[in-house]
């Protein structure tokens, strides 16, 4: 599939077939992320696959702060990728001071690339991926080992689509584009 119609044709999908994702379909779809840019070359993504039942109905029903479209996404995926992201890295010096005015939102600006890098990669493979920003984080570490230093960023659901979403309506390029 060529770059740009991965980008056109890659859509927010909530329904899956309950066929599992192989672990080496998973391991190639994170080998493809990790070329995503990052500050300074910091690579702070990290990628927690949950696929066990019982915490991924837990994590439906107690950690996504009732929030309907999620509880429902996640009882029914096969995968639950937990994105982490490694604090005070990226957007910091070594001594450990701000780099820019942008301080420590670098670290979600990284995640933020790294994973949607990680949904196209996944979407090439035949899977269907939607990315949520709706939970407790709290409540996440309690259900999945979030290991020291690092925090969630965001929580993506993964699996074979059981349809392919129709895009959008899209804004025009003349509302998005200026020139000075």
């Amino acid at each position: 599939m060529e770059a740009i119609e991965c980008i056109k044709t890659r859509r927010s999908c909530r329904k899956f077939k309950e066929e599992a994702v192989p672990h080496e379909i998973l391991e190639e779809v994170v080998g493809t992320a990790t070329y995503a840019p990052s500050w300074k070359n910091t690579q702070i993504t990290r990628y927690i696959v949950v696929e066990d039942k019982e915490k991924l109905q837990k994590i439906a029903s107690d950690c996504v702060l009732n929030f309907e479209y999620n509880m429902k996404t996640i009882s029914r995926c096969p995968v639950l990728v937990v994105v982490t992201m490694v604090k005070n890295r990226s957007g910091f010096e070594k001594d450990g001071s701000y780099t820019t005015s942008k301080e420590d939102r670098w670290e979600m600006f990284d995640a933020g690339i790294a994973t949607q890098t990680f949904c196209l990669a996944a979407h090439e493979k035949g899977l269907g991926s939607v990315i949520m920003g709706i939970f407790d984080e709290a409540k996440i570490a309690e259900v999945v080992n979030i290991p020291e230093g690092q925090q969630v960023a965001a929580l993506v659901a993964i699996g074979y689509p059981i349809f392919q979403p129709e895009a959008p309506k899209r804004k025009e390029v003349s509302e998005l584009l200026s020139f000075q």
